[in-house]
């Protein structure tokens, strides 16, 4: 079978390497143009590009794939690409590419979507992040098939996972080995019994929710609210675009990678924002509801820190 894999970041490279390392055929690799990135601002290529090139794949990265778009040069360029290859299905997962309707009808088993959340919940671009704000107990991965709308297609295999305690970056890591296990087996039923392989699940809109994209300013965490939802907040926001707090004798905001509730704290009539605490284990304050305990900061200008190390360079 003829796999044509689509992805950019590194949750796609898991998947690419894992469809390969099971076997799969795959003649073509498409990822974003490289981008300028650092403090040199380098082109620097995707995690995918250089996993494609390491185990000598092609690569294809055309700026855009609509024929009727300011790009049509690189859109024809890449249909002329896909229909000699005429690949039996495509894999997409983190793309960055809108996909117009000719892509999609292309291979012969259509395209299969990695989507990070348990659909229909968690369409659009910040589902791992949105799920873990929410409070949502479960959060998994789903093999989509893909149509025009965003996120609207069939679910094909499903398999979901605890959140419990984990932060954006961990339950990336979690659900980009999830999403890699997920695909593989998509694919090995779908090379077995072809059209036949999976009864699709149409997704109930009466369950649709949207992740929206993070924003600097929602980072910015308010001490109105109850530290149960500013302790999400923090593992939702960590690493990026990284939760911050106003702090008593700080300018500027300090940025919070990991807090805590603590469930039997209170903080007895104080203002939300006062600090009730400043010890090794955590800098408590007091919140619209409950108290959190802040336990790696980092200063403007400063180092990530434990509490510890912190409150030692605390100044009044």
């Amino acid at each position: 079978m003829k796999v044509v894999f689509a992805g950019t970041p590194e949750f796609a490279r898991l998947a690419y390497a894992a469809i390969v390392d099971a076997g799969f055929d795959v003649p073509l690799v498409m990822t974003q143009p490289d981008r300028r990135a650092g403090r040199g601002m380098k082109l620097t290529p995707s995690a995918v590009k250089l996993e494609a090139l390491e185990r000598g794949g092609e690569v294809l990265q055309p700026i855009s794939l609509r024929l009727d778009g300011k790009y049509p040069e690189d859109a024809a360029a890449a249909r002329a690409s896909l229909e000699a290859l005429q690949p039996d299905v495509m894999v997409v997962a983190a793309y960055g590419l809108i996909l117009p309707q000719w892509t999609l009808d292309l291979p012969k088993y259509g395209c299969l979507n990695i989507h990070a959340s348990l659909l229909p919940r968690w369409r659009g671009a910040a589902p791992i992040q949105r799920a873990i704000e929410a409070g949502d107990e479960y959060s998994g991965v789903g093999i989509m098939q893909m149509e025009a709308g965003l996120d609207t297609g069939p679910i094909l295999l499903e398999k979901k996972l605890p959140i419990e305690r984990m932060n954006a970056a961990q339950l990336h890591d979690a659900l980009a080995a999830l999403g890699a296990e997920a695909i593989v087996d998509a694919l090995t039923k779908l090379q077995a019994n072809g059209a036949e392989a999976f009864e699709p699940q149409v997704q109930d809109v009466a369950g649709v929710t949207y992740a929206e994209k993070l924003t600097k300013e929602e980072a910015i965490l308010d001490w109105s609210e109850s530290a149960e939802v500013l302790e999400r907040k923090v593992r939702a926001f960590t690493p990026v675009p990284g939760a911050k707090v106003h702090l008593e004798g700080f300018a500027e905001p300090v940025k919070v990678f990991s807090a805590e509730l603590l469930l039997d704290a209170e903080a007895a009539g104080a203002a939300p924002g006062t600090v009730l605490a400043r010890e090794p284990e955590g800098v408590d304050v007091a919140c619209g509801q409950g108290v959190l305990r802040l336990k790696e900061l980092q200063r403007a200008g400063g180092k990530r820190q434990t509490a510890e190390q912190f409150v030692l360079g605390w100044r009044e």
